[in-house]
């Protein structure tokens, strides 16, 4: 089984997904769709040019589950209302970069992500290991990576 990952530029998905992957923690500039593990990595660029949406959506039945990143940094990016019901698999909310936020930073993300349609919401961080076991479990009881 697949999870894609999709979220703005510099949110820390392919970290998440090397962190996921149990791989060194890398930063790096993902140019175009790969596979991390058993994770679909997407280039931000993706999310925030509608003209790339269609690469999303075509990559996104792929996966099992659909993981829409937003990073605690970026207070200001504004995801579309039901965002998630273009993708063919559920979304799930995954706030990164938790370690840099507080708890203002982290509720105004969640709801901006629950307003997108992602369910249920995680916040994590690929650094400090921070949610990313509620996360495992989360795959398990969903049997994500199991298959």
């Amino acid at each position: 089984m697949y999870v894609m990952v999709a979220g703005p530029v510099s949110c820390g998905k392919t970290t998440l997904c090397q962190r996921l992957a149990g791989l060194p923690l890398i930063g790096c500039k993902t140019q175009t769709i790969i596979q991390i593990g058993a994770a679909i990595d997407t280039p931000g660029e993706y999310l925030e040019g509608r003209w790339y949406w269609n690469r999303l959506i075509n990559s996104s039945a792929e996966a099992d589950l659909l993981l829409l990143a937003l990073d605690c940094g970026n207070r200001h990016y504004q995801l579309m209302a039901g965002l998630a019901s273009m993708f063919n698999c559920p979304v799930t909310g995954v706030i990164t970069k938790a370690d840099i936020g507080g708890e203002e930073e982290i509720e105004s993300v969640r709801k901006r992500l629950v307003l997108a349609g992602a369910s249920p919401v995680f916040a994590v961080s690929a650094f400090t290991g921070q949610g990313i076991e509620s996360l495992l479990e989360f795959f398990q009881q969903e049997e994500v990576f199991q298959k």
